[in-house]
């Protein structure tokens, strides 16, 4: 079985290099950069916009659909689970204290990227029997390039990546976070154990549908960040001191070129952008599953939602993970030096708070692990519908996820890595060429929006409007008088207005 192991983690690792080293990273710089100058940096100009659009309410009075607000912690969920933690201590372990300079980095340009997929996914949804919305890259990928067999392959890939390969390194890292107290959890039956109770927990709100998924998410995931960004604003506070040692090391270590060209696949930046990719997902084709069930007037506010959503995970969470993480390595070198993953992060809270620390933490990793387990389910489901909406299948997917779980528990740290990296690679290639083939649709609905805004007016987005847009399922004239707008009376005045200007 070692042998075994081994070979994967070779193979695994062998085919991980390559896909980020040689397309993923050139495409993912590529795509957020044009999209920031097509869109005039969108997640900059409208940063304020981004928190009005969460108190945005359903426009639709009971119906089965999601709020703004519900939607963005359904992706966050996704987004701020154990990448943020042990993944952050994962890329400074590995690469250096400088991938948090480029994780930062990529944030903000990938911030573009995420508002362009979900405004695509929220203007190509569709209404599901059930009343409920649904959405994301495979719908867009199939109505606006009319490509149902390219839809299927992104569905089949984002499957693969979060209801197997992130779901189970997410259950790993909930079981390593058990190797301080019990340091041989994985052969005396306590990771088994670990992964029975995981999955009655979770058998208990997949089977629940949409709501409840969005009701848990929405109740777990700010309490859980509100008290993690509390302990890591504590450490920094108590170690003021150094800050500027910190931020020296993050600085020297972003911008070591003799290292970066040393070993670029495995270098700082390298590992920055993999780790940050994995935290915020921007343009990864994940969130706009998220952000297609949000009932709002006007796809472009889903869209500037969830560009706060990868501010939320990568600047604030993120940034509070490092902190913590590189003050234990600038006052305890040797001992930070030495560990990784989930241990780095238990010993460097350990150093600031104290035992107490641990605890938290290993409640946190639980938590925020249990949270991502949900949402990344409620992607794969959704995807599976796509390809084929059946009960008897659903049900075998759902099985076949919570087993996914229990073998995450019994997982390898570099083989558990490696199949996430993978997996996600595939699905971010093909959404991120779909993205750039649609994405002037999402620019016209920015210029609508825009317009709109403007004009003093809350915006409502007609798809009729939009010349050239391919069919969609929503958006109509007679779908957004809920929205207190009346497009067909906007029409006549207008041309009542032209007809007018010409007899004058």
């Amino acid at each position: 079985m070692d042998n075994m192991n081994d070979w994967l983690v070779a193979v695994t690792g062998e085919i991980d290099g390559f896909m980020y080293t040689y397309i993923l990273v050139i495409l993912l710089v590529i795509v957020g950069i044009w999209f920031s100058f097509r869109t005039k940096f969108v997640q900059i100009r409208y940063i304020k916009d981004m928190f009005t659009q969460l108190l945005e309410k359903k426009h639709v009075p009971g119906e089965r659909s999601i709020s703004s607000f519900q939607a963005l912690m359904v992706s966050t969920a996704s987004r701020v689970g154990t990448g943020n933690i042990a993944g952050i201590a994962t890329a400074i372990a590995t690469g250096g204290p400088g991938a948090v300079f480029w994780m930062w980095v990529m944030s903000i340009v990938g911030a573009a990227s995420a508002f362009v997929e979900s405004t695509l996914a929220q203007i190509f949804k569709v209404r599901a029997g059930d009343g409920e919305f649904r959405g994301g890259p495979a719908y867009y990928i199939q109505q606006g390039l009319g490509k149902r067999w390219l839809g299927i392959v992104f569905a089949v890939a984002l499957i693969l990546c979060f209801a197997f390969g992130f779901n189970g390194l997410q259950a790993y890292n909930m079981t390593s976070a058990l190797e301080y107290y019990i340091p041989d959890y994985a052969t005396n039956g306590v990771a088994i154990g670990v992964g029975i109770v995981t999955i009655v927990f979770t058998a208990f709100v997949i089977f629940g549908g949409a709501k409840r998924i969005s009701i848990i998410t929405s109740i777990v995931v700010p309490i859980m960040a509100i008290a993690y960004i509390a302990l890591a604003v504590w450490t920094t506070l108590s170690n003021l001191g150094e800050i500027p040692a910190v931020f020296a090391l993050i600085i020297a270590s972003a911008f070591d070129f003799q290292a970066i060209a040393g070993g670029f696949a495995g270098s700082v930046i390298m590992l920055g952008i993999k780790r940050g990719l994995f935290s915020n997902e921007a343009g990864m084709g994940s969130a706009p599953n998220a952000a297609a069930t949000a009932s709002v007037s006007h796809p472009c506010k889903q869209g500037l939602v969830q560009s706060l959503s990868v501010y939320i995970d990568t600047l604030l969470i993120c940034t509070c993970s490092a902190m913590m993480v590189l003050i234990f390595y600038v006052q305890n070198p040797e001992a930070a030096q030495a560990l990784n993953g989930m241990p780095l992060v238990q010993m460097a809270v350990n150093n600031s708070v104290g035992e107490f620390g641990i605890h938290f933490i290993t409640f946190a990793i639980f938590a925020f692990a249990f949270s991502s387990l949900i949402g990344n389910y409620f992607y794969a489901e959704s995807n599976l519908r796509f390809i084929k909406n059946n009960k008897v299948l659903l049900l075998v997917f759902r099985v076949a996820c919570l087993a996914a779980i229990l073998y995450g528990c019994l997982n390898s740290f570099d083989l558990a890595w490696n199949l996430a990296d993978i997996f996600m690679g595939f699905m971010a290639i093909i959404n991120l060429v779909a993205i750039l083939l649609l994405g002037k649709w999402a620019l016209k609905a920015l210029d609508n929006y825009t317009a709109q805004r403007k004009a003093g007016i809350d915006p409502v987005f007609v798809a009729d409007e939009i010349e050239g847009l391919p069919k969609t399922e929503c958006w109509h004239v007679e779908q957004v008088e809920d929205f207190g707008r009346d497009p067909m009376k906007e029409y006549l005045d207008e041309a009542i207005d032209i007809e007018t200007a010409g007899l004058k």
